[in-house]
């Protein structure tokens, strides 16, 4: 699967959080985009680890960017998020890890990394602005 919850999540919650002017804490966006709290806290907080967010602590704490939005790729955040590349199909990481392809007699493998190759540089070129 190329993209899970997860990720959805993730790109949600980085949105309204560059849409804010002051840190978003995970009651605010749990309430507001009606995701699961201990859900979203572990998807901010693994943000936060990789960079991608600053977090503060106390009774005006919350997360902010850590970046400019127009600086973090779609790739960035859902690789991190996914703590994988995110991929069209699981065989197409690489033609050593594909069942298929022993001794290089998939015909389905050239198109499929092609489509990856696509994908990946696709969500490398759109950035958190182009969804805003």
């Amino acid at each position: 699967m190329l993209l899970t919850k997860k990720s959805e999540y993730a790109l949600l919650s980085l949105v309204s959080i560059a849409q804010s002017d002051t840190p978003k804490n995970v009651d605010q966006l749990s309430t507001e985009l009606n995701i699961s709290k201990s859900f979203l806290a572990k998807i901010l907080q693994n943000l936060a680890k990789h960079g991608i967010l600053n977090s503060f602590k106390g009774n005006n704490g919350g997360f902010t960017l850590n970046k400019p939005y127009d600086k973090l790729t779609i790739l960035e955040i859902t690789t991190i998020t996914e703590q994988k590349n995110p991929t069209v199909f699981e065989c197409t990481t690489s033609t050593n890890t594909c069942e298929g392809n022993k001794d290089g007699k998939c015909t389905l493998f050239p198109l499929l990394n092609n489509l990856q190759f696509k994908i990946n540089d696709f969500l490398d070129q759109l950035t958190l602005k182009d969804i805003l």
